[in-house]
């Protein structure tokens, strides 16, 4: 799998609960169908406090809009979901299964992507053969600890190999392209993507 850079990466906000999912899951889906209208390339599916059957639900319903589009859906974690509901792949957490194992669920075809903090877990990554990686907090980010920084960055485009290295953390209009100047594949991004869908800057500012 491979998507020329750079890469926007849209990760969704874990606004869904169970006790809102039926008010709230229509303009949820609405609003990343315009996400991906307006170019952006994958969108992951992050909603933790839902249900394995709403999530199931609302995978199978985010499929749905986007088939035909160019937009490719993860889902977190759950890689049964994702392959039940025809969604693109999954991602995975440092907690997750194996690539290895996800892969016999979701199929050869399938994208994996991998949560990485450290170079030691970037090599272990792309060795289990994740097509895509995303590395950080690159950047200051509200509870999400210290930033690794641009170097660290820069050392872990060249760990990841054949995989693709998203930064991820802190990511907003003003810094993506310091990332992509360290040679990042693109960018992942909860607030500034979520808060700023007709993000044209960045989609363009390559």
């Amino acid at each position: 799998m491979t998507i020329e850079p750079p890469i926007t990466y849209l990760i969704t906000s874990g606004e869904l609960t169970q006790e809102n999912f039926t008010s709230r899951s229509g303009d949820f889906v609405r609003h990343l169908a315009e996400a991906a209208e307006d170019g952006v390339d994958i969108i992951q599916i992050r909603e933790k406090a839902l249900s394995a059957r709403n999530l199931s639900i609302l995978s199978s319903r985010l499929a749905d809009e986007l088939k035909g589009s160019r937009t490719k859906l993860l889902v977190n974690d759950r890689a049964d979901i994702a392959a039940a509901s025809g969604c693109d792949g999954v991602h995975l957490t440092t907690r997750s299964m194996s690539v290895a194992v996800v892969r016999e669920i979701v199929g050869a075809e399938a994208i994996v992507s991998c949560s990485t903090h450290t170079l030691a877990e970037v090599e272990q990554a792309s060795d289990a053969g994740a097509d895509i990686i995303l590395f950080g907090p690159v950047f200051a980010t509200p509870g999400k600890g210290e930033p690794v920084g641009l170097d660290a960055l820069a050392d872990a485009v060249h760990a990841a190999g054949k995989s693709q290295l998203i930064a991820l953390g802190g990511i907003d209009e003003q810094n993506f392209i310091k990332a992509l100047d360290r040679g990042a594949a693109g960018v992942a991004a909860i607030r500034s993507l979520n808060e700023r869908v007709a993000r044209r800057v960045i989609i363009g500012g390559r």
